[in-house]
């Protein structure tokens, strides 16, 4: 069945008639599939970044490169650099549309990298986490940075996720080490009690999907398994992943949304898995019928989990049919096919 064909109402054409310009941008690019040279394309780029709410993001950036204060970016949430950053990749911004992004992905690799590639959100190595660094590595691959750094933090990234040349947090002296967060291999976390946790575990896998083929390595090739072996550990479904704190997995699972931080959903870790290959697994097939049942009756996604009020823009009223969360939706069903 078509991607199309699942949908019980013509969601395309309202996203592609939008008043929101970078709404209609992602629709042509990601689901029409427009080439790179289109007219119609370059022109809906051209709006998306000038006005769009990418606009409205980088109007509040600091010529510097960073946004409210200087520094590895992580605070306040949401309106600092890292978040600023990671919200600019969800909306579609290119580093090669606006000079102002290339020299925010500068400043977040000048001030929040350590040397051995862990991005931080205290400027030391302790500071690292899977979903900051999954997040970051995302966001500025996506936002078309090219930088050697961001191959130290790829590299790093895999790295954590496999244990190899990565001492215990135990060892204070070892140059390279886990710490109290970031506490050990497959996605390990000091917030989840030590054991993995799964919100981290999909941003690395996205952003291991979005890495292009030839800057592989057989390293993160091996990450990116062992990745894909812990999301399908359990029927990605029911979300049942390592969660100490609580007798049943967080709510927040279920609830779609725009746009996303550190907090996942399903949608996400299915939009992960099929990012590297997975769309037509049978062990995705509950996840997938999942999303599609939680459509309206005009093939339209709510918003069902927000940042309204805490980051740069308002992104649709809860509850109600959002294009961006429509946006998520239809590209997931689109690539599973």
């Amino acid at each position: 069945m078509s991607w199309q064909a699942q949908l019980k109402g013509d969601s395309l054409t309202w996203l592609l008639e939008s008043d929101n310009p970078g709404v209609r941008y992602l629709a042509l690019r990601d689901l029409l599939n427009l080439p790179s040279d289109s007219p119609e394309l370059l022109s809906a780029r051209g709006l998306a970044h000038t006005q769009g709410p990418i606009a409205a993001v980088l109007a509040n950036m600091n010529q510097e490169g960073y946004w409210v204060e200087p520094g590895p970016g992580y605070g306040p949430k949401y309106t600092s650099t890292v978040w600023s950053l990671i919200l600019l990749a969800q909306l579609g911004a290119s580093a090669h549309c606006d000079d102002r992004i290339a020299r925010a992905c500068a400043y977040i690799l000048d001030k929040g990298l350590t040397e051995h590639g862990q991005f931080t959100a205290n400027g030391a190595p302790s500071g690292t986490a899977d979903c900051l660094q999954g997040n970051l590595c995302w966001a500025l691959t996506e936002l078309g940075c090219d930088d050697p750094r961001l191959t130290t933090a790829f590299e790093w990234m895999a790295r954590s996720v496999t244990g190899e040349g990565i001492a215990p947090m135990t060892e204070r002296d070892a140059p390279i080490r886990y710490y109290a967060g970031k506490c050990g291999p497959n996605f390990a976390c000091g917030a989840n009690d030590k054991q993995p946790c799964a919100w981290g575990a999909a941003k690395v896998m996205l952003a291991f999907a979005l890495l292009p083929k030839e800057r592989s390595t057989p390293q993160i090739e091996r990450a990116s398994q062992q990745g894909v072996d812990f999301l399908f550990s359990v029927n990605p479904a029911t979300a049942s992943y390592p969660s100490p704190y609580a007798a049943k997995p967080s709510g927040n699972w279920w609830k779609f949304g725009f746009p996303v931080f550190y907090v996942t959903d399903l949608l996400q870790v299915v939009e992960a898995l099929v990012a590297l290959g997975h769309g037509n697994d049978p062990r995705l097939a509950d996840a997938l019928q999942l999303i599609q049942n939680k459509q309206d009756a005009h093939g339209r996604w709510l918003l069902e989990y927000d940042y309204t009020g805490k980051t740069w823009g308002n992104f649709g009223n809860k509850k109600e049919p959002n294009p961006w969360v429509t946006l998520r939706a239809l590209k997931v069903l689109k690539a599973a096919q």
